[in-house]
């Protein structure tokens, strides 16, 4: 069963704090990989259980739905992201450090994830309205905590931008359109290509001297 190695990092993650059971991992992991591969729609529940190696009614032991699978795979994603940014943002104090910091984390994040950030990026319209709504209001909390910091640059005086919110979709446009390209054993590895795109975030925001 080929899958993402950076499925296994987030799952890993998701195992330690609640204690999955094996099928629900299986069947997560095969989920991310073909959603990924063919879409949510091209995507069959038979396809799901193929890829984990396990019968098509075992999906149902562990989720109500194929909608439901995509729901919780969002849900994780996104919440995780909210927490990789803010465990970086209390690494600084500066704008400029923090700014730094969460830019590096959430795109090396995006590529060690890539395939279950381009299941978020691309299929979750395919959710509920009422799932829809939960993810997208998580996804503005990530849009938030970009915009505070650079609102606190500004007020500083470390950034120098004339319009902030465009900045701000500017920086998050960079961390997660990696997502879409990457894919295990790149050139770069993911840490380098976060400090890459932290150094083009404050050039965004008008940070012009490289950091030291």
């Amino acid at each position: 069963m080929a899958l993402d190695a950076g499925n296994d990092a987030l799952l890993a993650h998701l195992l330690e704090r609640y204690r999955f059971p094996e099928g629900y991992r299986r069947m997560f992991l095969a989920a991310i990989a073909t959603f990924s591969e063919r879409g949510f729609h091209g995507t069959s529940t038979r396809d799901i259980a193929a890829r984990a190696g396990m019968s098509p009614a075992a999906l149902y032991v562990h989720f109500g739905s194929k909608e439901e699978v995509l729901y919780r795979i969002a849900t994780s994603a996104v919440g995780l992201t909210l927490e990789v940014m803010a465990t970086a943002e209390a690494t600084a104090v500066l704008a400029t450090d923090r700014l730094y910091a969460v830019v590096k984390a959430i795109t090396a994040w995006h590529a060690h994830h890539s395939a279950a950030a381009r299941v978020v990026l691309y299929h979750v319209d395919a959710l509920t309205p009422e799932h829809l709504a939960e993810v997208r209001e998580k996804e503005r909390e990530v849009d938030q905590i970009v915009r505070r910091i650079i609102a606190d640059g500004l007020a500083c005086n470390e950034f120098s931008v004339t319009d902030p919110g465009t900045a701000a979709t500017a920086v998050l446009s960079l961390c997660m359109d990696v997502a879409r390209w990457y894919r295990p054993g790149s050139r770069r590895t993911a840490d380098e290509i976060g400090e890459g795109y932290a150094e083009a975030a404050l050039r965004v925001v008008g940070v012009m001297t490289p950091r030291a």
